[in-house]
């Protein structure tokens, strides 16, 4: 599977935290991030993580296009509320919702979505592709 992970600048040491307490589970799987967040979530646990380009909106236009073609499976995008950008409309989020990709915005989903992935309750995403 091709997971997307995302955190918004407050919420990066949360997304390295959630990287380390299920790295058995993702390194079984294709990673992408913003290159910044790849190095952090590598360092943390040496897993594989393809690095993005560092510039936030056209890194979330690449991605939306991925999402758009299905070549993204599962999108983690830890979201600070406290943004002013938070409500404006967001690509990827957009794309994911039009092709029935799971998103987790916050922690609680994003582990949700993690032990679904583990137990193969998103299987079905290899036939979409």
């Amino acid at each position: 599977m091709n997971i997307v992970l995302l955190a918004d600048n407050r919420k990066h040491e949360l997304l390295v935290n959630f990287c380390i307490a299920y790295s058995q589970i993702l390194r079984h799987h294709d990673i992408y991030a913003l290159q910044n967040t790849s190095r952090l979530i590598r360092d943390a646990t040496k897993l594989e993580v393809v690095g993005l380009s560092t510039e936030i909106s056209g890194s979330i236009v690449q991605l939306a296009s991925r999402a758009m073609y299905n070549e993204v499976d599962v999108v983690i995008y830890l979201r600070d509320p406290l943004l002013d950008r938070y409500d404006e409309p967001n690509a990827l989020l957009k794309a994911c919702d039009t092709n029935s990709i799971p998103v987790a915005t916050n922690i609680a989903t994003a582990e949700i979505l993690v032990l679904a992935l583990d137990r193969g309750d998103l299987d079905w995403r290899e036939l979409v592709r």
